[in-house]
Parts: structure tokens; sequence; C-alpha cells
């Protein structure tokens, strides 16, 4: 009888385990990011070559960037 015990709470505990995971693995439809409706340019990091819409870049003195640690290093890579 012990043992039947035993086994039903490790079940449960499975099953409620299961049932946490799940939840967490859903997706909200309203919650993904909608495309844009208008194109906007994409361009090239100067450094790394990752491409980004163009409200997104970081202007520099070789061209666009993705961020600042990018923009920073091309320009000691690159001084005047």
């Amino acid at each position: 009888m012990k043992y039947l015990l035993l086994i039903a709470i490790v079940v449960a505990v499975l099953f409620i385990a299961r049932l946490g995971r799940g939840g967490a693995r859903k997706v909200d439809v309203k919650s993904r990011a909608t495309p844009p409706t208008e194109k906007e340019a994409l361009l090239a990091c100067a450094h790394c070559g990752v491409h980004l819409p163009l409200g997104e870049t970081l202007p520099g003195r070789g061209g666009v960037f993705c961020g600042e640690a990018h923009r920073s290093a091309f320009e000691q890579a690159h001084p005047l």
C-alpha cells in the first residue's frame, strides 16, 4: 500500500512539473513583433557586417555601426 502511495505522489509531482514547463513554452500571438509596414533600408555594420534597419544604426567615422562597441573598435583600428 505504501508503494502505491509513493508512486501516486511521484506521478503527481511529474505531472505538475510538466504543466509548469508547458505553460512557459506557449507563445502569446499578441506579444510577437509585427512586421514593419514601411520598408526601411538595411545597412551593414562597418565592423562586423551585420545588417540593421537604418533607424537602429549608429553613425561613425567609417560608416554605420550596430553598437557603440563596434564603433569604438573600428575607430581604434583605423586611426585618422
